[in-house]
């Protein structure tokens, strides 16, 4: 940092406080100082830093040395005309939904074992996690067998917000590097279920059109409840070697994050506590499940591996529910849910608004992007891709996060400046006072320049809000797999699914056999469809195209259409500035 903008008043005081300007924002930092012998030991990694916009510093009048330092900072930052908090607000948000976005923002992870150990924090988190594993008799040191491999292991970083919408603690979490595994040594099956994002949107949906409350419960170390029946051995944590200890290695006897067949001991263990209750799995998406009681009242319960959502209109049922779990498991209550899979929620009398904003922020940082210029349109619609142009770039790094040759590259950077302009597009899920399952879907004939296949894809709404989308063709089946899941929870009437198309052609061919001879190359789907036509669980239905929903996801579209389009799917902008 440039010695000119940093200002420290004072250096003997308990309190230290740094004003500076970062990529053009001006930005402040409080490091409560922990020694009194200098300015050195009060400036550790453990400060936290909180960037704000230059208006929120007037908050700090009582600080007499501000005002000059902030006039002159003010003249500095005018040199980027693209301020970040130009496209951010906080004034549309609640009180207490407005702490806790201030309180998540400005949490930074530690890139590396020796930061995390040098801030206070995440330090003492790290040891909790030691301790918990140690407490679980989740190994045993071993010197390792002849002809045995050894796995290694990693720390991951994350937070976690309490019922008071506020940074609840700091979360360190040893995870094993599973893809170092050896098959049919070290493991067996794998496969686990996981809750499909469609299904997480759907919980928002039910709760918004019922008027329920969301919950969210958090089982801690929950994969260390799974029996680990195979032999492994890892390497020592990094930071953690056993003093006097040194070249041996962990004999697992639970299974740890990280491992390959991890999740599915732990959601099989998971899966039958839940079970006890009363509660049912659901065919159709095995990560949920459901109760129902004589009085017609609900519990709907989604899983995201040790995350746990829940939804229902049975209050004194749930309170159950959480009672059971407690037993089981050291489970903590995190009340209403506020973070989710990168997901911040918000929920009140109008519904439940899911937003991204922390994530886009944090990839635009990453790559430094948050003084760039944002565009209206995430793609050109003048630009092509065409396998094989471009040149491969040089730092691998990027390569494998985001894109391959310099012109994806293009792509990519012209993506992140949309969202630059955009961080703060929420979704909004509303009660609009019905449940149907409408499908809309379009095809880009031909639009590959390369080998002229079509780009597919579709958008499925329940109720009106929009719960599922991709770039694909298979519409049908996400419609028949929701309204199956529908059926199984009971929510809702048993209503006829709604396709709609702008095609002409492709309405006729789904309904109409006489088209058999002339489509011999889609007639499998053809029939398909067709069947779920004849049946009457779908009805077909024609749109013009300037309300053709799909389109975005198959066509590089200009602003007002995007704008228009988004509208059309809830987006709503909660940080939009005034």
């Amino acid at each position: 940092m440039n010695p000119a903008s940093c200002f420290i008043f004072p250096e003997n005081s308990d309190l230290t406080i740094i004003v500076m300007i970062k990529q053009g924002m001006i930005g402040l930092s409080l490091c409560i100082s922990m020694h009194h012998d200098g300015l050195g030991k009060s400036l550790e990694p453990c400060t936290r830093r909180l960037f704000q916009p230059i208006e929120r510093l007037s908050k700090l009048a009582n600080f007499p040395f501000l005002p000059s330092i902030i006039e002159s900072m003010s003249n500095r930052s005018t040199r980027n005309p693209h301020p970040i908090y130009n496209f951010l607000s906080y004034h549309r948000l609640s009180s207490s939904y407005s702490a806790f976005v201030s309180t998540l923002s400005p949490v930074s992870f530690p890139n590396s074992t020796s930061e995390a150990l040098s801030h206070l924090g995440w330090r003492q988190t790290m040891v909790d996690e030691m301790a918990a594993l140690h407490s679980n008799g989740t190994w045993d040191l071993v010197s390792l067998p002849s002809g045995k491999s050894i796995v290694g292991c990693r720390w991951v970083y994350t937070v976690k917000v309490g019922t008071d919408s506020q940074v609840d603690r700091l979360k360190a979490r040893l995870v094993a590097k599973g893809y170092t595994q050896i098959y049919g040594c070290e493991y067996g099956d794998t496969f686990s279920h996981v809750a499909k994002i469609a299904s997480v949107l759907l919980f928002l949906s039910m709760a918004a059109m019922c008027h329920w409350p969301l919950y969210q419960l958090d089982i801690k170390n929950a994969f260390l409840h799974g029996e680990l029946l195979e032999e492994v051995y890892m390497e020592q944590p990094p930071g953690f070697v056993a003093w006097g200890e040194f070249g041996l290695v962990c004999k697992l006897r639970r299974s740890l994050y990280g491992l390959k067949q991890s999740p599915r001991a732990w959601f099989g263990h998971f899966s039958s506590i839940v079970q006890e209750f009363g509660m049912f799995r659901s065919e159709a998406d095995h990560s949920i499940f459901y109760h129902h009681n004589s009085s017609s009242q609900c519990i709907y319960l989604v899983v995201y591996v040790d995350d746990i959502v829940i939804t229902c209109s049975d209050q004194e049922g749930i309170q159950r529910l959480k009672q059971h779990l407690f037993n089981h498991f050291q489970t903590k209550d995190l009340g209403k849910l506020k973070y989710f899979l990168e997901l911040k929620i918000a929920q009140s009398s109008s519904g439940v608004v899911m937003s991204q904003r922390k994530y886009a922020l944090d990839i635009l940082e990453e790559i430094g992007m948050l003084e760039c210029k944002p565009v209206d349109t995430p793609m050109d619609p003048n630009v092509k891709l065409v396998l094989g142009q471009g040149k491969f770039l040089r730092d691998p790094g990027r390569y494998r996060r985001l894109s391959p040759c310099d012109n994806h590259w293009d792509v990519v950077i012209r993506i992140l400046r949309y969202i630059k302009g955009t961080p703060d597009q929420s979704m909004l899920y509303e009660d609009r006072g019905h449940t149907q399952i409408v499908g809309y879907t379009d095809a880009d004939w031909a639009g590959s320049s390369s080998d002229r296949c079509s780009t597919s894809g579709y958008c499925v709404f329940i109720g009106g809000n929009l719960i599922s989308w991709k770039t694909m063709t298979l519409t049908t089946c996400e419609l028949i797999w929701l309204r199956q899941l529908l059926q199984e929870l009971r929510f809702g009437k048993d209503e006829q699914i709604k396709l709609v198309c702008d095609n002409q052609a492709a309405l006729h061919i789904a309904s109409n056999p006489i088209f058999h001879e002339r489509t011999k190359y889609i007639e499998v789907d053809c029939h398909f469809i067709r069947e779920k036509i004849a049946s009457g669980c779908i009805a077909t239905s024609f749109v013009n195209s300037n309300d053709q929903l799909a389109d975005i996801f198959t066509k590089s579209l200009r602003g007002p259409r995007i704008k228009y389009i988004c509208n059309k799917f809830g987006a709503y902008d909660i940080y939009a500035p005034t």
